[in-house]
């Protein structure tokens, strides 16, 4: 009897309620779906090249506004490349009329320099429309 006791054990059929699971599923599949970012294919980027051709030169192939508070004759002046100017006045009125204000301006003032007069350049190149200004210091020669 024994024998035919464990048998029925055996031949017991497990029953599995497989709604649950596709409805987890699903819900894992819809998760997924809305989290995904998307992506645009890469074959239909748009590759931007620059000109070969040296005569087609843009605003952005001049060189940087570059203003150096050195020492001069008289104390501390404002170098815009060759020229030196004593205020700010005249300093800004140059750099509105620099080419190229989509690169940012460079000022770099020597450790001896006082800091207003550093500030001040570095206000006349905002006040001269330049998008960004940047200092550097500039060591003694």
């Amino acid at each position: 009897m024994r024998l035919s006791a464990h048998r029925t054990t055996r031949d017991k059929k497990i029953d599995l309620n497989m709604t649950s699971m596709i409805d987890v599923v699903f819900l894992l599949l819809i998760f997924f779906i809305v989290t995904a970012s998307f992506t645009p294919t890469e074959r239909r980027l748009d590759i931007a090249v620059q000109s070969a051709n040296p005569a087609a030169a843009q605003a952005s192939d001049f060189d940087p506004a570059i203003v150096e508070v050195t020492a001069t004759d008289g104390g501390f002046g404002y170098q815009l490349g060759s020229r030196t100017f004593s205020n700010q006045e005249d300093l800004e009125e140059v750099l509105i009329a620099f080419p190229d204000k989509s690169s940012p301006a460079i000022v770099r003032g020597q450790d001896e320099a006082p800091y207003g007069m550093v500030s001040a350049a570095i206000q006349a190149c905002k006040n001269a429309g330049f998008h960004g200004v940047r200092y550097q210091p500039l060591t003694s020669k």
